[in-house]
């Protein structure tokens, strides 16, 4: 997320945030990186330079010259501006309302509104605990229907039945009634997009809005679209009384423009972004998590919130009582990490949210990816029950035949193999050592000739 502007941040405060003493050249040289770094992630002019501006005045104040680290004083107030700009702190939904609370999804046709209302349902449903339901008001579109239904009944929340021959409005109003029937405390209603804003467009959603007198009113848009999805947001806003923003794809984001300029533009907050295809990829946006992770500091609340949310605990205990035990680390557990760490979005999504992500090396980065650990799993998944619990048992013709099975060569099965015998070494240390121990265990991966995983 927000990958080249980070990098381009970091390559231009890296110049200053070591530094014992700053003046006004230094820090006028790295203003002017961060300024290119901001346009060339499609930040809104107006926008880049109030934060220019703002950042400079309070840079070249007394709360860097009389720090005693003044390079890190001024990481720290380049890191508080990006929080202005993006709103203070994370602003939630607010659903205290005489049930049902309407939440309305506004926006274009693409942008994702149907994904995002169900997504956003089962946010509701699952962390909020909220009994939901959901109503798709586009008639227009006989699909959208049909796909809110089935995300509906993925996420276990009922979707009232659309009859694409029905006025929205008439819609609307029985799947209130329906909701009130069934003691609904949310109704999200999905409406229908257009490829651009026009009248007729407007007319309808003001319509749907003055019947149902929604608690909030959610713009939906496209992260990539860059600061266009302001420029818009603005458009509807004008039309609209918007409650907020939920930026769509922004896992698919490297420029971050959208992310920066919104707040700025609207007058209106992010509440949410979505990170992903599936469901249960929605996460509220915290401002100062989201600068955290563009000055490359990590976003280490958000990773803990998806370990105690995503790992299965009941496992995780299994295998600590294991290594406690002293019993080894087979190819079952081997594969139960690999299918853990897919549940938390993947390597890529974990070391997005590490702090020091940003120092690996030019292109680092970039091969890291899932696909040595799938691989992985492919050849785990080529094994008896008996090979994988007892991988010492693997001799030329199973590991021959284990490949054959995999469709992969036997250096891929070796290498795996040799991960798994340094996972067990890092085990035994963290039982003599807890986490110290367990520290020394990454280290020799990481840094003693055992890298990541290498590339199949």
């Amino acid at each position: 997320m927000f990958d080249n502007l980070q990098q381009k941040l970091s390559e231009g405060l890296n110049k200053v945030t070591g530094k014992s003493r700053l003046n006004e050249n230094n820090i006028k040289g790295a203003l002017k990186d961060v300024r290119s770094a901001l346009l060339e992630a499609d930040v809104a002019l107006p926008v880049v330079k109030e934060f220019i501006t703002t950042t400079r005045m309070r840079a070249m104040g007394t709360e860097v010259k009389k720090s005693l680290s003044p390079g890190q004083t001024f990481l720290k107030i380049v890191r508080q501006e990006l929080e202005l700009v993006m709103g203070r702190a994370n602003e939630g939904l607010d659903l205290r309302a005489r049930p049902p609370a309407v939440v309305l999804m506004a926006g274009l046709q693409g942008a994702g509104k149907t994904t995002t209302t169900a997504k956003l349902a089962r946010f509701l449903k699952e962390r909020e605990k909220k009994r939901v339901m959901v109503v798709s008001a586009d008639v227009y579109r006989p699909a959208a229907i049909e796909q809110l239904k089935i995300l509906a009944d993925e996420v276990g929340v009922p979707a009232f039945p659309t009859d694409p021959s029905a006025k929205p409005v008439d819609i609307v109003a029985q799947a209130l009634d329906e909701a009130r029937r069934m003691n609904v405390e949310v109704l999200l209603v999905d409406t229908a997009g257009r490829l651009a804003i026009d009248q007729d467009m407007m007319a309808e959603i003001q319509a749907l809005h003055a019947s149902l007198n929604p608690v909030e009113t959610l713009f939906v848009v496209d992260a990539m679209t860059g600061q266009d999805a302001a420029n818009t947001a603005k458009a509807f806003g004008q039309a609209l009384p918007l409650t907020g923003v939920v930026l769509t794809k922004a896992d698919g984001d490297a420029r971050g423009g959208a992310a920066l300029s919104v707040k700025a533009i609207t007058g209106k907050p992010i509440k949410f972004m979505g990170m992903g295809e599936k469901t249960d990829a929605l996460e509220p946006f915290h401002p100062d998590r989201v600068a955290s992770r563009l000055l490359g500091m990590g976003d280490v609340m958000s990773l803990i919130e998806d370990v105690e949310r995503k790992v299965d605990h009941d496992k995780a205990k299994k295998l600590a009582t294991k290594v406690q035990k002293g019993q080894s680390f087979n190819l079952e557990d081997f594969r139960e990490q690999i299918q853990q760490m897919k549940n938390m979005g993947g390597v890529a999504s974990l070391l997005d949210k590490l702090p020091g992500a940003n120092q690996l090396a030019p292109g680092a980065r970039e091969a890291i990816t899932d696909k040595p650990f799938e691989e992985m799993e492919v050849l785990i998944n080529s094994m008896t029950p008996g090979e994988r619990r007892n991988p010492d048992i693997l001799n030329s013709s199973r590991k021959n035949r284990i490949c054959r099975g995999a469709g992969k060569d036997l250096a891929a099965l070796n290498r795996l193999l040799k991960q798994h015998k340094q996972m067990g070494k890092m085990m035994k240390k963290m039982k003599k050592g807890g986490m110290a121990g367990m520290a020394r265990g990454l280290g020799g991966m990481l840094g003693g000739g055992g890298g990541m995983p290498p590339r199949f």
